[in-house]
Formats: C-alpha cells, structure tokens, sequence
C-alpha cells in the first residue's frame, strides 16, 4: 500500500494541492512547497487506480514516475483557467528575460539551452524549466514560469520571469533563423502544448495565442551544436524585442 503526502505548492502564484506518494514529485516539489492556506487554486489528487492502471499500459515506467507525469498533465490542463498554458520547451534565463526553445524530444533543445550557459556563464543564465514551462499572461504581457514538473530532468527554479521571445528550434548544418507568424506560428504552438478536447477550453487557449502572437516575437531556427548557434537565436532574439 502506497503512503500518501499532502503536497501545498506556490506556482507562480498559483497555490496548489497535490496528494502525493511518489518520490519523483515529492522530491522535485520541494523548491516550491507553501503554507499557502485552503481554498486552495487547483487540486490535484490523483488516484492510486489510475496511476497503476497507467503503469502497466507503460511498464517501463515506475508508479511514482506515472504519478509525476499525470499529476503534471493535470495541473498543466488546468492552467487554462489562470489564463496561462504549458508549452513544450526549454527556458532559459538571461538578464531577467525568458527566452523558449521549443522542438520535438530529442531535437535538441535542452542542448541548446545549455550552450547559453556555457556561452554566458552559469551565475548569468539559468534554466527555468527545461521540458514543461508554465506561460502565463499577467498585466497585459507574457511571462514564463518554472514549475516541478520539468521532465526527465531536474531541472527548473521557483521563479518567474518577462516572455522575451520563443523559437521553435530544428537541427541544421548551417544555423539559420527567421521570423514568423500568423498560421505557422498558430501551427507549431499547437504541436507543442496540451490542446484542450472541448470547445470552450480551446477557445480560452485560442485566445491567449493571439495575444502571444501580437506582443512575444516568433522565430523558427535551424541549429548545430555550436556557439555560433548561441550568437545567432541570441541577437535576433534579443534584438527583436529591443535587447540588443
């Protein structure tokens, strides 16, 4: 019989609930514990049935590393309400600005986030989340927020940060990037964060993606694993949103 922990999260200022049993959740949460007091914003209680129906249809995979998935795709499901969204993608932070990489597994994103921190310096940029940041729109403009689930890896930070821009990355012999928007944008988000089965979620989506698209530049880029990949998504990044 599993043992189960009563798990108060702050998320970007979300206070959440989680009734928890696994080490993979219990273990990564602990940047983000709270005294925060009930109601609480999102609760999250997952049950021990669905957890092991879903380790057997995915042996590969512990208990507690079903728990840290499912317990993840719910509170990410349920961002929608916050005015806020999951985005597959690894963010790193430079200079208090959030800048996304966003690609398919093993495209290379969380490679290329950490040549930033080679290029810059580890005390200058710092991974928020490298799978699964929270986007949240707050005062009239994007930010981007760490949470504890961040995928295979550990690593993410209880902090929030400005959205400077997003790029969504693929792998070349020349590195290259350029802007976009409008329906290629629309189409690369939606490849790459939860889409909502009902209409009305996926309207509240919708929404905040044609405000992301108005005020958070797009870029598409094709990039080696090399420093001068650094230099170019930096200097375009940074000069489209008057960083340079």
């Amino acid at each position: 019989m599993v043992e189960y922990k009563e798990q108060v999260y702050n998320i970007a200022g979300i206070s959440v609930y989680v009734n928890a049993f696994g080490e993979t959740l219990i273990k990564r949460g602990l940047k983000y514990l709270s005294d925060c007091e009930p109601p609480y914003d999102i609760v999250i209680d997952v049950p021990i049935s669905f957890i092991e129906k879903k380790q057997k249809e995915n042996p590969h995979l512990s208990l507690s590393d079903c728990e840290y998935i499912w317990t993840g795709s719910k509170f990410y499901r349920t961002l929608l309400d916050f005015d806020a969204f999951m985005l597959h993608a690894s963010a790193v932070v430079y200079n208090d600005t959030a800048y996304l990489f966003s690609a398919p597994c093993g495209t290379g994103k969380s490679t290329h986030t950490s040549l930033w921190q080679e290029y810059f310096g580890k005390d200058n940029a710092y991974i928020l989340n490298d799978d699964k940041p929270a986007i949240l729109y707050r005062d009239g403009g994007f930010y981007a927020a760490g949470t504890p689930w961040s995928g295979k890896t550990d690593q993410n930070e209880n902090r929030t940060a400005a959205l400077g821009a997003i790029t969504f990355l693929s792998r070349s012999g020349k590195n290259y990037i350029e802007k976009i928007n409008g329906a290629e944008a629309l189409a690369l988000i939606l490849n790459q964060t939860l889409r909502p089965s009902d209409s009305e979620n996926m309207d509240k989506l919708l929404t905040l993606l044609d405000k992301l698209s108005e005020s958070v530049p797009l870029f598409k880029a094709g990039v080696d694993m090399s420093e001068d990949a650094v230099r170019t998504t930096f200097n375009a990044m940074s000069r489209a949103i008057g960083l340079e």
